[in-house]
């Protein structure tokens, strides 16, 4: 981080505005909070803003479906996007929107100077076109029968049975899952914008540490296959900005939602009276960027190539993080651990969460498991045993013998400045985004703090009237501790630490941790905080899953007729049982599993099938496995027969099984017992 004084431009990725805020989405937005907090704090300024991205086919689609203009759909959930981030006091500067005049001035702006240098470039392509919807359609917005695999009903960019990738023109009976017709194939011209002219300046930029190692090693592969040109047009039907000097052009949505990065600053920037312009063609401006890994290429390639082009700054740093599992598994619908923000906020407070996702986040871009009986037994045990007991255990003693007036002298000095020496530690770890490790800091210091208290025993020195003095002091002592941990974890928890400093009758501040309450008056202690119960776990999952039960019955709105046609086309042909008997199944053990980078379905299998025998598989089920590695050792089923499938990112040697339900996937595993190379029928 600079050292210098210059403002810090820091954002979140930009929500999408076709669904609510879940979990998983807050994992970001509150370690990003908790970072900019801390560095107001110690005094850095800061501008911290985000938006919604409201443009695109699926924004159209959805609000279609709804029976709404898609600036109406937007506006209603931008509405409720705000209000589940500023429940968990998520504290931006400036919360904006990608449809204004502002992105729509800079993208027009940035395209055009890209244009005038020649970084813009045409050609006609051919695409599906729904003859009866009267659009071109989106892969995802194409489905038919895997060429590879036969497999009906899949994408028109991947199979999710084989993970096969391929063209949506290679799909055998497709149709367009918007209105059931049979595509046609139709020309149209396209506007790209030319990034492999900046393959040189991105491998230096992504090298200079603006990303995590681990991320950078991943784009590397990028450049190892060759940058290609970045298709930055769609065709009308779409809700989007138009492309100047264009007729029926318009900008794809992932060119103007970075850019509503720059619009939301210029939104801001224009009501403070700071200068945009000057803000963002500064070469050094400290522009971080905070994402999840499933977005990194957009914002590590042709984001910054973009800035690059148009002469704006490019980002210093961007923070990539994982995913949130919850309970050890992928986010579920049907299992109520799908859960909206809004929906936890009527069971628990915004500082529960807050705390137990900052006690593991440590910086990296490891998946975050929520374990909610962790999470209860984790919020009890520390804020509420530890932290806030320190203060309820001997604020009463000051109030109801001291008028309230703390002691002149602290009991302990040197444990008082084991405290304060902690203070160099926990900065250190906030700026590495280390939350983890401020949380065991604070922690094991009020262990110090409380087994301080229970030696003194202030409650027995209380019967005792000739020892009020030394009650006097130790009381004092324990509130002065618990002033500086709730100060360590003020970026934490926002609510605790303003409900402390009223209590403390002081402003917490970095500046004034040093520095003891002595001599002065507090106020009388209320509770700080409710312990959390299992049963309230219990209660938020039945209202996730009715929350859910009830979108779905709200989006349930297509037309019958259109179901059926699809219906039709999708059913999958039908064989013998001499057929499957020419299935050959086999157990295979995994030796290693890993993500395809540039693939949002597969992963890479390594096999042992016995007798010597290693092959690789390509399997679509990178949704179901975010973190490979656990597969490791694991037994997998794998159809042995099966004819090897040459692949871009290589040769797949076999299928492996699995099963789906409720949008969820599972790989299927061999019996207990089996070897490697058994087969399994």
């Amino acid at each position: 981080m600079s050292s210098d004084k210059k403002p810090i431009l820091i954002t979140t990725a930009l929500p999408y505005a076709n669904g609510s805020i879940h979990l998983g989405h807050m994992l970001e937005h509150i370690q990003v909070d908790i970072f900019v907090r801390f560095l107001r704090m110690i005094g850095r300024k800061v501008y911290f803003v985000c938006a919604d991205d409201q443009h695109g086919s699926p924004i159209m689609l959805k609000a279609k479906q709804l029976n709404k203009t898609p600036e109406e759909m937007i506006a209603e959930v931008e509405q409720e996007h705000q209000h589940d981030f500023a429940g968990f006091d998520i504290s931006y500067d400036n919360y904006y929107r990608t449809n204004s005049p502002e992105n729509q001035e800079i993208s027009n702006k940035i395209y055009k100077t890209l244009r005038e240098k020649g970084f813009i470039k045409s050609k006609t392509i051919s695409q599906l076109y729904d003859p009866q919807e009267n659009m071109f359609l989106p892969d995802r917005f194409v489905k038919g029968t895997c060429p590879k695999c036969k497999a009906a009903d899949q994408y028109g960019d991947n199979c999710e049975v084989c993970g096969a990738t391929y063209a949506p023109t290679e799909l055998i009976s497709p149709y367009s899952t918007i209105s059931g017709a049979t595509p046609i194939l139709k020309e149209s011209e396209h506007y790209f914008f030319d990034l492999p002219q900046f393959s040189d300046f991105l491998k230096s930029w992504i090298s200079s540490g603006t990303v995590q190692d681990e991320m950078a090693n991943k784009l590397q592969e990028w450049f190892n296959s060759g940058l290609q040109m970045w298709d930055i047009s769609r065709d009308a039907p779409y809700f989007g900005f138009k492309i100047p000097d264009s007729d029926n052009k318009y900008f794809y949505v992932w060119l103007d939602a970075p850019v509503g990065y720059l619009a939301s600053f210029k939104n801001l920037f224009d009501r403070i009276g700071v200068d945009f312009e000057e803000t963002f063609r500064d070469p050094d401006a400290e522009l971080y960027h905070f994402i999840g890994k499933d977005i990194l290429y957009f914002h590590t390639l042709f984001w910054p190539a973009m800035l690059k082009g148009a002469d704006y700054a490019t980002p210093k740093k961007v923070f990539v993080h994982g995913y949130v599992t919850v309970n050890g598994a992928k986010m579920s619908k049907s299992k109520g651990t799908f859960i909206k923000a809004s929906t936890y906020l009527k069971h628990f407070t915004p500082e529960c969460l807050r705390y137990y996702y900052a006690s593991k986040i440590n910086g990296k871009i490891d998946d975050l498991d929520l374990n909610l009986e962790d999470f209860v037994a984790k919020v009890n045990a520390d804020i509420v045993n530890k932290l806030v007991n320190l203060a309820s255990r001997t604020a009463g003693f000051i109030t109801k013998f001291f008028d309230g007036k703390l002691a002149a002298t602290i009991d302990d000095e040197a444990l008082y400045n084991k405290f304060i020496h902690a203070q160099d530690t926990i900065k250190e770890a906030y700026l590495n985004r280390e939350f983890n490790k401020v949380v065991r800091e604070v922690m094991a210091l009020a262990d110090d703090a409380n087994r301080y208290v229970d030696e003194k025993a202030p409650w027995v020195l209380a019967k005792d009237e000739s020892k009020r003095a030394e009650l006097h002091n130790i009381c004092t002592m324990s509130l002065n501790l618990y002033k500086i941990l709730i100060s360590f974890v003020a970026p934490i928890l926002p609510r605790l630490s303003k409900a402390s400093a009223e209590f403390l009758n002081v402003e917490l501040t970095w500046d004034n941790l040093a520095t003891p309450l002595l001599g002065t008056n507090i106020n009388k202690f209320k509770a700080l905080f409710t312990r959390i119960d299992q049963k309230e776990v219990a209660a938020m999952i039945e209202d996730s899953k009715k929350d859910l039960a009830a979108a779905a019955k709200t989006l349930d709105k297509k037309d019958t007729k259109d179901t059926k046609k699809k219906d039709e086309v999708a059913a999958p042909s039908q064989i013998t049982i001499d057929d499957f008997a020419k299935v050959d199944l086999r157990a295979a053990l995994v030796l290693n599993c890993e993500e395809v980078p540039e693939s949002k379905k597969l992963l890479r299998f390594e096999l042992d099938l016995g007798n010597g025998e290693k092959r690789q598989i390509f399997s679509g089920i990178k949704s179901a496995y975010q973190n490979p590695q656990e597969l490791i050792g694991r037994y997998v089923i794998v159809v042995y027969n099966l004819l090897p499938r040459k692949m871009k990112f290589g040769l797949s040697e076999g299928m492996i099984l699995s099963a789906g339900h409720d949008n969820e996937i599972f790989l299927l595993s061999a019996d207990s017992g089996v070897k490697a190379g058994d087969k399994v029928m």
